[in-house]
């Protein structure tokens, strides 16, 4: 018999449709997994069993996720329940509303097992917030999770979730993704109605799905797509546009293939052996099942500048006066001081060459279907790596690590990543796929064929 966190999200709510399951034995099992080991990958900041087994036990809305668990990424506020954003400035912070996401996922008959751990404010790409247990990646301890949605990759890549929303800003559902082997969409800008990047000021945090299949990725992308902010869901899981998207024809699409990164000119870019590996092997997988696969010239300009100055920008109306300031991480500190200290001009010039990069790099890859990149440049990073007392070194750190991420941000466009190519420890290596704007079908199948080669994604040791 399968194991319940084997099952993915499509086979658990199907299971739990037809009475094979409850919420509440699912829940249970998902609960007594996160007791045993969830110390060990620092997945969760807060576990909330005895709120979800009474909402398992409940009159649970008959939505799409009807009786599914999931995380609230740490950066979402969730009413009665600590949200810390990552800080020991919230240390003590208990909301008294939900933010439309939580509440809209509840409106969707999903169960909210806790919070999942992020960095301070979701600031970085690494997880090892000084407020808690820093997010462990479970195919090597020693090693982060990357991040900002670090606890929820590890979360779903140990077993402890079935799937786990979250964001991405500059690569946040991606890079952590990658590093724990596991999938992880970002959606277009605007794609979702809730969280849409277009509610954000610089318009380039959006929500997305962390799963451990591309068929998953494509039901809640049905799903959070068709979540509306009145809180009514439309969509059945297998009914929406994506239903099929991960098992569509691949035949004819064009892929462009690039290794070129907007950081090549100002920083010292090295990618892992592995890697490279990686993304040959995906080419290969896809040429042969029928895509038309080329290099993809690509020369960007001018990129480090405009994101150095809204990665400082994106720190400075976090409401921290001085004396939360004094209790913050080095790092938010110092941006947020560098983001107050911007003047107008400054500001809007970098704005104005955001859009004018987005409107290039459409531009660039408009002849491709998709775009194939590495995910990660270098392996796993040990904790405690990044040098969070000297901001600027850490900066070029994340950047050295996944210099294929934040660009898509700026453009608002689709992306995926996906494992396909075991390295020596077991872990596989991911790639990334890069769509159109409102392009996810394509991807999704690009994805769903290079998961079909590689056949069922393996437990990290441990964690089977």
């Amino acid at each position: 018999m399968t194991r319940i966190h084997d099952l993915t999200v499509g086979e658990l709510t199907a299971e739990i449709a037809t009475g094979a399951l409850s919420p509440t034995e699912v829940v249970g099992h998902y609960l007594e997994r996160i007791d045993r080991l969830g110390t060990q990958v620092g997945a969760f900041t807060e576990v909330t069993a005895d709120a979800a087994l009474r909402r398992a036990a409940g009159d649970l809305p008959r939505g799409p996720l009807y009786g599914v668990p999931f995380g609230d990424k740490d950066l979402v506020a969730r009413a009665g329940v600590p949200t810390r954003y990552g800080s020991r400035a919230f240390s003590d912070h208990i909301p008294v509303t939900s933010d439309p996401l939580a509440e809209a996922l509840d409106a969707a008959g999903g169960i909210s097992l806790g919070k999942t751990t992020t960095p301070e404010f979701g600031l970085t790409g690494f997880t090892e917030p000084r407020v808690g247990p820093a997010a462990r990646n479970p195919w090597d301890l020693a090693t982060g999770a990357g991040g900002s949605s670090g606890g929820a990759a590890a979360a779903v890549s140990a077993g402890l979730l079935p799937w786990a929303p979250a964001s991405d800003g500059g690569g946040s559902i991606r890079i952590p993704s990658a590093t724990c082997a596991v999938v992880g969409l970002k959606p277009s800008r605007g794609r979702l109605p809730i969280g849409a990047g277009l509610d954000s000021y610089d318009a380039l945090a959006v929500n997305g799905p962390i799963t451990r299949t591309v068929g998953d990725a494509a039901l809640l992308l049905d799903v959070l797509a068709a979540i509306a902010p009145s809180h009514r869901s439309v969509v059945a899981p297998g009914t929406g546009p994506f239903a099929d998207a991960a098992r569509a024809e691949i035949t004819g699409l064009r892929l462009g293939m690039t290794l070129t990164t907007p950081w090549d000119h100002a920083m010292h870019i090295v990618l892992d052996p592995h890697a490279r590996a990686a993304y040959d092997h995906a080419a290969t997988v896809l040429a042969a099942a029928g895509a038309d696969v080329e290099s993809a010239d690509w020369q960007p300009t001018g990129y480090p500048e405009l994101f150095g100055t809204l990665w400082r920008a994106s720190a400075a109306t976090l409401p921290l006066d001085e004396d939360a300031l004094a209790r913050v991480e080095p790092i938010t500190a110092w941006l947020v001081r560098e983001g107050r200290d911007l003047d107008a001009r400054r500001l809007v010039s970098a704005y104005a060459a955001a859009r004018l990069f987005e409107r290039r790099t459409i531009e660039t890859f408009a002849r491709y279907d998709a775009v194939l990149t590495p995910a990660l440049a270098l392996d796993p990073r040990p904790l405690g790596w990044y040098r969070t007392e000297d901001a600027e070194r850490t900066f070029a750190q994340q950047v050295e690590y996944a210099p294929h991420t934040s660009w898509v941000n700026v453009a608002g466009l689709p992306a995926i990543t996906v494992p396909v190519l075991a390295g020596p420890s077991g872990r596989p290596w991911s790639v990334q796929l890069v769509g159109r704007p409102g392009g996810e079908r394509a991807i999704l199948a690009l994805a769903g064929r290079l998961e079909a080669e590689r056949g069922a994604l393996p437990r990290p040791p441990g964690f089977e």
